[in-house]
């Protein structure tokens, strides 16, 4: 899949540990099912439009099959999600593929998002650098809590614009601002607040809800809905099944010439490091405050370091089957297609077509989609900081390697616990 400038020095693992339920954080099964009703619930967006399975569906292997989403102001699932109309049109895309939601619970999670803007910095208490900074709550349960607290509060995503709503104007002077409101607003739905004071020990009525009630129930429902640990891979490593012919051969050309475990590695096949892999470039960007240009930097966003310039987290190939598209942008449509560019990120992204990109047609947006590939400052810059080395790879090694990322998927990725409910609360409809 590609060596890191670093290859000639590191060992590669024979293995990835298997995956067994004790390596998940415990939940509450009653929180859950608080969890599963607001997470598709769309009283959580601020003009009550979206909600956080809209773009983490379970139809769609908790993702959205998107390149970049449609947020807040769009309509549908999917490839078939509509970008709205008149003044509820979506002013931008979502910047950055939406993940999948897969072993978040994983008791060795340490880091999430794309560029890692949020970090579990204490081992034994839950304790985040966040893009909250001091103003995250106290009280979360992990860090899939932490992480829940940001789409609410994001304006492409489910905030909408200052002066839409409540929402969005609050958290326009602070993101920590908008959270009370939201859950006020769950709080005062009766449903809601019987079933808080049932579960919850430290509610006992509507005024005791808060965000850290309402992003914890979340957060059991995620960790627990979509746990992965039964794949061909797990049986392998475990009990020594043996994996189709395939999926053996590219085993062992994942964790040896192919060079794939130098980042995907452990038990979630991620280093949860940050790497600069040099995928086509597209979208709004996510911009930095006084950034002359609609670009991605990756992880300099968040440190403001030159040498994290266009680096992004390893993704964790658990599932990846189910989660087309691949990247941070969801640049490539296909499996085989992201083994290729990893294998040869330089002739792959010449290769690259817009046609690529699973993008939702929006008209007054178009202009913009790919317009900073015609920037030839910038694609120097994102040249100039690519850290992986070509490795030879046929288009049978490739298949070979699909085929074992295939291993790597459970039997059963869309028959969830709890799955999608029929209704919520809130009376909403539901995605």
């Amino acid at each position: 899949m590609g060596h890191l400038l670093v290859s000639s020095v590191i060992a590669l693992p024979a293995a990835a540990d298997a995956i067994d339920p004790d390596d998940f954080l415990p939940f509450d099964a009653d929180q859950a099912r608080i969890g599963q009703l607001l997470f598709y619930d769309k009283i959580l967006s601020g003009n009550r439009n979206i909600s956080c399975g809209t773009c983490h569906h379970h139809s769609l292997g908790s993702s959205d099959g998107l390149s970049l989403g449609i947020g807040e102001g769009g309509a549908g699932l999917g490839a078939d999600r509509t970008p709205g109309t008149g003044a509820d049109r979506i002013q931008k895309r979502v910047p950055r593929n939406a993940p999948g939601l897969w072993n978040l619970a994983h008791r060795g999670i340490q880091t999430v998002f794309h560029d890692g803007r949020l970090q579990k910095i204490d081992d034994d208490e839950y304790v985040f650098d966040s893009p909250a900074g001091s103003d995250i709550p106290m009280g979360l349960n992990s860090i899939i809590a932490a992480q829940a607290l940001f789409p609410m509060t994001s304006d492409t995503e489910m905030a909408g614009s200052p002066g839409e709503n409540d929402v969005a104007t609050a958290v326009a002077a602070g993101v920590h601002l908008g959270w009370p409101i939201l859950a006020r607003r769950v709080a005062t739905i009766p449903a809601y607040a019987g079933m808080f004071s049932e579960v919850f020990e430290d509610v006992e009525g509507q005024d005791d809800i808060t965000i850290v009630h309402v992003v914890n129930a979340l957060a059991a429902f995620i960790g627990t809905e979509w746990q992965s640990y039964d794949t061909p891979y797990d049986r392998w490593a475990r009990e020594g099944v043996p994996l189709p012919a395939r999926a053996e051969r590219g085993r062992r050309l994942f964790f040896g010439e192919a060079g794939c475990a130098q980042c995907h590695n452990g038990p979630l096949f991620s280093d949860q490091q940050f790497h600069a892999a040099g995928l086509p470039a597209f979208g709004p960007g996510r911009n930095r405050k006084f950034d002359p240009i609609n670009r991605d930097v990756g992880r300099m966003g968040k440190t403001d370091r030159l040498d994290d310039a266009y680096r992004f987290r390893t993704p964790s190939l658990r599932n990846v089957a189910v989660t087309a598209p691949y990247g941070h942008n969801g640049a490539y449509p296909t499996l085989r297609d992201m083994i290729r560019h990893m294998a040869n990120p330089v002739g792959s992204r010449m290769l690259w077509r817009p046609e690529m990109a699973r993008l939702p047609a929006v008209p007054w947006l178009a202009a913009g989609d790919f317009a900073v590939m015609e920037d030839r400052f910038e694609m120097a810059r994102q040249a100039q900081y690519l850290e992986i080395l070509p490795v030879r790879l046929s288009d049978e090694q490739v298949g070979e390697i699909e085929a074992f990322l295939s291993a790597l998927t459970d039997p059963n990725p869309f028959d969830r616990p709890l799955g999608r409910p029929e209704s919520v609360p809130s009376g909403l409809p539901v995605d």
